[in-house]
């Protein structure tokens, strides 16, 4: 296959489920908040990709303790009825020897994980599951395209920080407030253009589409990361290989949310 040295790796990884604490919590801008957990079990925690997800269990209102699922020949047995909140998250950054693990809540006006996320206070607890996989993604192209809203700033952030020195990205971030906007530490030579939608909604893809259509991109082979709202991921995903000459093979579009679901 030609390019078949860049291809993105899948790799599969045991299935374990966590009980942990939180240990700090700190506000990064007006809507996204870090909490950072710890426990036992996170000494043999892996996370292979920016993109990778862990599952999070949350007690339900009223409730202390989540529901905390056990490994099964399938996946994950529930006791009978007892089915918790469920959703997943960016593994922003982990320390196995400090046992720690950081997740960034973008804290939406409703939704049962950002009600969590308002009212945190160290020592609560939550459950964590995963990742079950990664897709690892060579970091050898000539450049990166990142293109999402303010759910992929924990991810991107990641990934800018792992990107080596002798790679650039370009960085697309629809943002509904300028408050939003943050540094992001990396080695590589990196060019973030926020996007402020205004009075448009978000979830809507016209703005984002209107500026990769108007903006230049630099020469080479480039890999590329779309994380917004699902319908709108695809759109872009579809502009970048009917347009812009994206190879679809290097594109990465996930849905962060989807409109009308709860967050």
């Amino acid at each position: 296959m030609e390019n078949a040295y860049r291809q993105p790796q899948s790799v599969r990884h045991n299935l374990k489920f966590r009980l942990l604490q939180v240990k700090a919590i700190a506000d990064l801008s007006p809507r996204m908040r870090r909490i950072t957990l710890t426990g036992e079990d996170l000494a043999d925690f892996i996370s292979a990709s920016p993109d990778d997800h862990v599952k999070v269990f949350f007690p339900k209102p009223g409730e202390s303790m989540p529901v905390v699922p056990e490994v099964g020949p399938q996946g994950p047995v529930f006791p009978e009825g007892a089915k918790p909140i469920m959703r997943d998250y960016t593994p922003r950054r982990y320390d196995n020897a400090a046992k720690e693990l950081d997740l960034e809540f973008f804290l939406h006006e409703e939704g049962a994980a950002a009600e969590w996320a308002r009212q945190a206070q160290v020592g609560q607890y939550l459950g964590v599951g995963g990742p079950r996989g990664s897709l690892v993604v060579p970091y050898d192209f000539d450049w990166y395209l990142m293109v999402g809203d303010e759910c992929a700033i924990p991810s991107f952030a990641r990934r800018l920080a792992e990107l080596p020195a002798n790679t650039a990205a370009l960085v697309f971030i629809e943002i509904g407030h300028e408050s939003e906007k943050r540094d992001f530490e990396s080695q590589a030579n990196v060019t973030v253009k926020w996007v402020s939608r205004e009075t448009r909604p978000a979830g809507d893809s016209s703005l984002l589409k209107e500026t990769l259509l108007r903006s230049n991109f630099p020469h080479g082979e480039y890999f590329s990361w779309i994380a917004t709202e699902l319908q709108c991921s695809k759109e872009i995903k579809e502009l970048l290989e009917t347009v812009r000459g994206a190879n679809p093979e290097w594109i990465k579009a996930t849905g962060y949310w989807k409109k009308g679901a709860s967050h």
